[in-house]
């Protein structure tokens, strides 16, 4: 078994892998084999979430993989709904025994909620982190405003705000906010959910580098200096999504690719989603 060595980003003494697992949608045994083949190719970052239902899943996965529980990089989230201190605490209590783990490494508040201050919703995430069950705390889906409210609130650094981020969206100043507070970006749905095939730019640049249109987006976030958490389950996407360290973007392919943001494409825009940043 070769462990592919794992570029990762440092911020506040949390190490994340650059590449990771996502695996919302993934169910029952095909999480867990996701989870296996991914960590046994060299994966070191799994991403999940009580609202998946699969973190027992991804508790299998990794127990069956072989790969020490220490040398990999676990994240799951708590929902907006159950953002009051006690719910969190018993939805991160049943997290904990759905992975049969006694900590993970990141916990994140998913989507904020409007109704809960955030000086409760943080305050039970750092609280978390006090008691032992996770190394780090960030956020999640957080806008530009709400990131400074957070920060003004909290006793823990957040060290990451994972939000949606491919070639099609315009992130740039969540970005800027969330480098100007040190955290790291971890982007999720980084091939658009599938829009990224297909798409010329990205299919004539990975020809011209014998890659596939989704390793150029990944690329593309990877010089941004973002994390990326794609989603598969197929063991050949596997190995591709964590095969894009050996090529370089040039400066005008970077460009030509962030020109793309102007089509504005939000994949994930819920009904309890945040009023968003705007270009």
């Amino acid at each position: 078994m070769q462990v592919v060595e794992a570029q990762v980003i440092e911020v506040f003494g949390a190490r994340i892998p650059t590449i990771g697992l996502g695996t919302m949608t993934l169910k029952e045994d095909v999480c867990v084999q996701a989870v296996k083949t991914a960590l046994q190719l060299g994966y070191r970052h799994l991403d999940t979430a009580a609202f998946y239902g699969n973190e027992r899943e991804n508790g299998e996965g990794l127990r069956a993989s072989g790969v020490n529980r220490n040398d990999v990089f676990i994240c799951t989230k708590v929902r907006q709904g159950d953002l009051m201190p006690d719910d969190f605490a018993r939805v991160l209590e049943q997290s904990l025994k759905n992975l049969q783990l006694p900590y993970v490494d990141l916990l994140l508040i998913h989507w904020n909620n409007p109704d809960i201050p955030l000086k409760l919703s943080v305050g039970a995430l750092c609280k978390a982190k006090k008691d032992g069950f996770t190394k780090h705390v960030g956020v999640a889906n957080f806008t530009t405003a709400m990131l400074d409210e957070a920060w003004a609130v909290t006793s823990e650094p957040l060290v990451c705000n994972q939000i949606e981020m491919h070639p099609f969206i315009n992130q740039d100043k969540v970005l800027a906010a969330s480098k100007k507070h040190g955290m790291a970006v971890v982007a999720y749905c980084p091939i658009a959910r599938g829009k990224v095939p297909g798409a010329e730019a990205l299919e004539r640049i990975g020809k011209a580098h014998g890659k596939t249109s989704a390793q150029v987006s990944l690329r593309y976030l990877v010089q941004m200096g973002v994390c990326a958490i794609p989603r598969t389950a197929t063991p050949e996407h596997l190995k591709q999504n964590l095969d894009v360290f050996d090529f370089t973007l040039s400066d005008a392919e970077m460009a030509e690719l962030k020109k793309l943001n102007a089509t504005n494409m939000r994949v994930v825009n819920p009904p309890h989603a945040p009023k968003w940043d705007t270009p």
